[in-house]
């Protein structure tokens, strides 16, 4: 395998020609970044309350289609504050993947609130809504409240967390059509997803809410940043409230009505999203652009490639291959990381890390046939 793994090496250097090691996901600054944020320290408004911070939400409305948008400082922040507003309480269970970025379980434990893991899909790398209805029929069931309850573990199933992989687009129509029947809200894990589309709408914008990150390595950043988007306006309002220390407006007295979360995003990070959107439509091409290369390059030497699902247009946040087996993943990266080429592998299982090995899963045999051989490939965009 060396000789292929040789040939992956020397293609991945053409793409990215100049750069060494060549970087998994670089963020790229080519626009007004500098002059918004001169702009801030000009003013002095780089805490919260700013223009940039107005103007990202409503930028993100427009490009997403959602009806509302709150800037957080973190997609784990979005994630947490969402489940809040769908009420997750401590003894309840969400529903989620356990091929995802650790962040998803976090949120969920942050709640006082158990996950229960759910085999994902190799076509969509995301939860699989035949697994997800098999579940609920065999174990939920709807009580007087109107809430849905585990017959296993008498815990009321509180929400479902489907998380769109890679920026690749879950079955997103199918996994809502089951938790309608069940009475389940669902919160879109979109932190990988800005650009990615599911039958013509915007991932995140299908559930009660969807949230996104800005991290440094995602293809829009602020640096740390996230969003929470909904097309429920009552919503909106809470998570604003929620998220800015649950403080009612007044001129000078400081009353907080509830326990909030001083998780807004300044303005001066909202500067640098207003900046990066404004190039993103050429950021999805140009990475399209890659994805393409690289599809061609990987169907020649016979290697799988992940594109995006039936149905979906992806932002193709971060390129994967799939390898033999775990060993053959092992000497590529072994192989890849010691040539230059930064490389990583599919995130351990969340069932496999020591606060979640005790939470309730059903058979996890393809996040497992996953982790076993799938490689991230350098996915920033060509200067």
């Amino acid at each position: 395998m060396s000789i292929i793994f040789e040939r992956i090496v020397r293609f991945i250097k053409s793409l990215y020609p100049g750069e060494n090691p060549v970087p998994l996901h670089a963020p790229r600054f080519t626009g007004n970044e500098k002059k918004y944020l001169m702009d801030c320290i000009d003013t002095t408004y780089v805490s919260y309350v700013g223009e940039y911070v107005s103007r990202f939400e409503d930028e993100m409305r427009r490009f997403t289609g959602a009806k509302c948008a709150v800037a957080v400082s973190s997609g784990t922040a979005a994630l947490h504050a969402a489940l809040l507003l769908v009420e997750v309480a401590p003894g309840d269970e969400v529903i989620t993947q356990p091929l995802t970025f650790v962040a998803t379980a976090n949120a969920i434990s942050y709640c006082g609130a158990k996950p229960v893991f759910m085999d994902v899909q190799r076509s969509t790398l995301g939860l699989d809504p035949d697994k997800l209805n098999d579940f609920l029929i065999n174990n939920g069931i709807l009580k007087s409240d109107g809430r849905c309850y585990n017959k296993a573990t008498g815990r009321k199933i509180a929400a479902c967390v489907p998380v769109h992989t890679f920026g690749h687009p879950v079955r997103i129509d199918q996994i809502m059509e089951i938790c309608q029947k069940f009475h389940i809200p669902v919160v879109e894990d979109a932190a990988e997803a800005l650009g990615s589309f599911y039958k013509g709408q915007h991932a995140g914008t299908f559930g009660d809410f969807g949230i996104i990150s800005f991290n440094g390595n995602k293809p829009v950043t602020t640096g740390g940043g996230g969003m929470i988007i909904t097309n429920n306006e009552t919503y909106a309002v809470k998570a604003k409230h929620l998220t800015t220390t649950a403080k009612q407006p007044h001129q000078w007295e400081f009353i907080h009505d509830g326990i909030g979360y001083n998780y807004r995003l300044p303005n001066i990070n909202a500067a640098v999203g207003c900046a990066q959107l404004e190039c993103f439509a050429g950021v999805l091409e140009n990475k399209r652009t890659t994805t393409q290369l690289y599809k061609q390059f990987f169907q020649e030497i016979g290697m799988p490639f992940i594109t995006e699902p039936e149905h979906a247009r992806s932002n193709y946040w971060l390129n994967a291959i799939v390898l033999k087996d775990r060993q053959e993943r092992e000497d590529f990266l072994q192989y890849s990381r010691g040539n230059g080429i930064q490389t990583r592998p599919v995130w351990t299982l969340m069932s496999k890390l020591p606060m979640y090995q005790k939470c309730q899963c059903t058979s996890l045999e393809t996040a497992q046939w996953l982790e076993d051989r799938l490689v991230n490939i350098p996915s920033s965009v060509r200067l």
